[in-house]
């Protein structure tokens, strides 16, 4: 790999915990023999990635990721990003950054911003008021810069982890719930919930991408496990829906992000990809993103889509919690440094 040229990997570590330490309400957490095979099973992934940045989600433990680096022989090369002061009593969106390519210090972002406001009068008269008062993200999103060669710009990256789309468990609220009144609906009540959560979450990071990347040369990457498919509205919100197909380096969108399964698509004329199965439904919940300054047929391009790959021949096996492995694919894109005309 040339010196000016990066990877990028997701990797959901599926609640990566200390042996015997709570993992939610679970509190015997992991036994010894399950902890030791998730730590040889996600090391030697994360050696055969040997990705330049690896956005994490799901940690819970930071000597756990520790274990998992030295396992992986990356411990010397690769610095793990980890909230300040962080105990194992909560999972975290985290990194794993080759040490020469970090610059400035990482930021975890748990408040909305400000700017974001989801309140509306509606938009015709049959609409009704709405108002979301979320100003959170469930798990906060780390934004962080790699620098990946001194004559290279500098690139902001966020990892964040969305709301699953489990339903909600409302059965658990006091207050308002009634069995009697409620019972029959939590399922579809659940996922509304879990929806306008996740929704919130897309819309307030879309809101954080926008003021790096619009009007800017700055280069960004989204990764994450973002809980919904390339065609959702969450994606379509994240991405704000770019236009593919223009000609080579006379596209690309100031303010667009564009997904690396799209254009890995391109190249393999049919869908291979998927990171989930639930319910024998093989579909993608995880992502890397990135403006046009990592897209081929961008003006403003600087580094080319090389490829991307997928580890997910685990998830053929529901075992996840004996044999180690995680519930979740995990991604890569690789990207060459070749600028657009007149961009070097």
């Amino acid at each position: 790999m040339a010196a000016k040229d990066v990877s990028f990997a997701s990797f959901n570590l599926l609640n990566l915990q200390l042996p015997g330490d709570a993992i939610y309400g679970d509190t015997d957490g992991w036994p010894q023999d399950v902890y030791d095979r998730k730590i040889a099973w996600s090391g030697a992934v994360m050696r055969r990635l040997a990705a330049d940045v690896i956005g994490l989600q799901e940690l819970w433990a930071a000597a756990a990721l520790d274990a998992v680096l030295a396992d992986a022989g990356l411990d010397q090369t690769h610095t793990p990003l980890v909230p300040p002061n962080h105990t194992g009593g909560r999972i975290v969106c985290a990194a794993v950054v080759r040490s020469d390519m970090l610059r400035g210090t990482p930021d975890w972002i748990t408040n909305f911003p400000d700017e974001l406001v989801l309140k509306s009068g509606g938009d015709d008269p049959q609409t009704s008021d709405i108002s979301v008062n979320l100003n959170t993200f469930s798990r906060p999103v780390l934004n962080f810069r790699v620098q990946p060669h001194a004559d290279t710009p500098e690139i902001e990256v966020f990892v964040c982890h969305f709301k699953s789309r489990r339903p909600t468990q409302i059965w658990r609220e006091r207050g308002w719930y009634d069995r009697d009144v409620h019972g029959d609906h939590i399922t579809a009540m659940g996922y509304a919930i879990s929806t306008i959560r996740r929704t919130a979450e897309a819309a307030a990071l879309r809101v954080l991408v926008t003021k790096k990347a619009k009007g800017t040369n700055t280069p960004v990457v989204v990764i994450g496990d973002m809980n919904d498919g390339k065609a959702s509205n969450t994606l379509n919100i994240l991405s704000e829906q770019p236009a593919y197909l223009s000609p080579l380096s006379q596209g690309g969108g100031d303010n667009a992000l564009y997904t690396a399964q799209t254009l890995q698509e391109y190249r393999s004329v049919r869908d291979v990809y998927y990171t989930h199965v639930f319910k024998k439904q093989r579909e993608s919940l995880d992502h890397i993103l990135f403006s046009e300054e990592f897209y081929d047929n961008s003006k403003d391009r600087l580094w080319a889509f090389d490829e991307m790959t997928v580890e997910n021949d685990h998830l053929n096996f529901d075992d996840h919690k004996v044999s180690g492995t995680t519930d979740h694919g995990v991604i890569r894109a690789a990207f060459k440094w070749k600028p657009a005309p007149g961009m070097a």
